[in-house]
């Protein structure tokens, strides 16, 4: 199988030397938090380790019924939504830079495989739909080029859903990811323990509005929006955006 990247790659991979390791396979093989993206400045963003470790919730299936022919599922994590698939009878395969994540996946009835979305992947071009849901819109630190790439993976018609920030927001960052909030930096040292933090990396967050934008110039058309609120949660204003898209141009050539 050729491995050259396609001419969407981004020019600095990051992502297997930083999901793929710890402290996030750790949480994964635990099950559990507290897990955290912190930005340069301090800014935490908890990571939802206990949901995503779950099975597929409300807000999950409103995107899985939407699903056309196979699921190509972007960062699958712990592999619910593949797993939920599965169940229902779907074609679906999970791809993420974590071993430990397509270990829980398999381990839970879904085929993944340990790949990144860069990488060159079984049928491209004949997916029916491919999911970037959990905030996966951020895989590489630029929407629009991971917009591109994902174009190349799915039929001419295929759709895309994309699960969004709940705020107007269209950010690229450097993040890391921590097992403990510590407030302060603390001394690098030779050995990694547990709970030493990872290395540095390029992250986006997008709203919906942004994230439209980006999506025209990527060769897609919008289909619907919804968003879905846990009534379970207690937290006001908890809910989770959603987007699909219909792949609407050809996609970059790679000749």
């Amino acid at each position: 199988m050729n491995t050259a990247l396609p001419p969407t790659a981004p020019p600095d991979r990051h992502d297997t030397v930083t999901w793929g390791a710890d402290p996030y396979a750790d949480a994964l093989r635990s099950g559990h938090g507290p897990l955290f993206l912190r930005r340069s400045d301090g800014w935490l963003l908890p990571l939802e380790v206990e949901r995503w470790c779950a099975g597929a919730d409300t807000a999950d299936l409103s995107a899985l019924h939407r699903c056309q022919g196979a699921v190509l599922d972007i960062g699958c994590g712990p592999g619910r939504l593949v797993a939920a698939l599965a169940a229902q009878g779907r074609r679906a395969l999970g791809i993420d830079v974590s071993a430990a994540a397509v270990a829980r996946t398999t381990a839970t009835g879904g085929s993944a495989l340990h790949r990144s979305v860069f990488d060159s992947l079984p049928h491209e071009g004949s997916w029916g739909t491919a999911l970037l849901l959990d905030g996966n819109i951020g895989i590489g630190g630029d929407p629009r080029i991971l917009l591109a790439r994902t174009a190349e993976l799915v039929t001419g018609k295929g759709l895309l859903i994309v699960e969004t920030t709940p705020t107007d927001i269209d950010e690229r960052i450097q993040v890391r990811v921590e097992r403990e909030p510590h407030p302060h930096p603390r001394p690098r040292t030779r050995t990694r323990t547990r709970h030493t933090p990872g290395d540095p990396f390029p992250w986006a967050r997008v709203g919906t509005p942004a994230l439209l934008r980006h999506a025209a110039t990527a060769g897609w058309a919008p289909v619907e929006q919804w968003t879905v609120t846990d009534q379970a949660d207690q937290i006001p204003g908890a809910e989770r955006c959603f987007v699909s898209l219909r792949r609407r141009t050809a996609p970059h050539s790679r000749g």
